[in-house]
């Protein structure tokens, strides 16, 4: 089983939470003789967001002209993603919630592999089809603040657009979703919150085999 960790924070473990759910789910996979790990770090990669460089560079390669530097590094960064994307069964991303929504590398990951043509297509009908739905993909989500009350789901645009892209668009299906919520709102809690979520986070590994 071929699983992709993408990691999307760059903090260190003991400033960040989400790096933390990283860190327990690698150590509980890595040795996995059962299972092929790759860690895809956003923040290791070069990937220039997607924009005028990206669509004039498949434009060119259409006609057969040359590329700029510029085109042909977003078009490399495009294609390891994809590549990444494709050879894996199992997505795993680890994410902050920031400023509401999610770190703009992973959406520029996002953007790579969100193409017509490689994740979905529209039939003769106009109807979309998922291209590659049989992938599995879990989130781990850390937020200091509690968004998964009634009155503050709305505001909350990191898991709920994952959840979109990958069970909505992709018709890929979440198996596990494992969120560490509150510590900064409830300080005295926050080692039980944090602990309680890792554990789940160990847990969701482990039931990869």
């Amino acid at each position: 089983m071929n699983i992709l960790i993408v990691k999307a924070n760059d903090r260190p473990a003991t400033e960040s939470i989400s790096s933390r759910m990283f860190e327990t789910f690698y150590e509980e996979v890595k040795n996995n003789e059962k299972l092929d790990v790759t860690v895809y770090d956003i923040y290791k990669e070069d990937m220039p967001y997607i924009g005028q460089d990206l669509f004039g560079a498949f434009g060119k390669m259409a006609s057969g002209e040359a590329l700029t530097a510029a085109e042909e590094a977003v078009v490399a960064a495009n294609q390891k993603a994809r590549d990444a994307f494709t050879a894996a069964d199992v997505v795993v991303i680890a994410f902050p919630l920031w400023n509401l929504t999610i770190p703009a590398k992973l959406q520029t990951f996002i953007d790579y592999i969100f193409a017509g043509g490689y994740t979905f297509k529209y039939d003769e009908t106009g109807k979309m089809v998922a291209l590659l739905p049989d992938k599995k993909v879990i989130l781990m989500n850390a937020r200091g603040g509690v968004y998964s009350t009634n009155e503050m789901q709305a505001m909350e645009m990191s898991v709920n657009y994952l959840r979109n892209v990958f069970a909505g668009i992709f018709q890929n299906e979440i198996i596990d979703e494992i969120i560490i919520e509150g510590h900064n709102k409830d300080p005295e809690r926050a080692q039980e919150i944090i602990e309680t979520g890792l554990e789940k986070v160990r847990q969701a590994a482990r039931n990869l085999g």
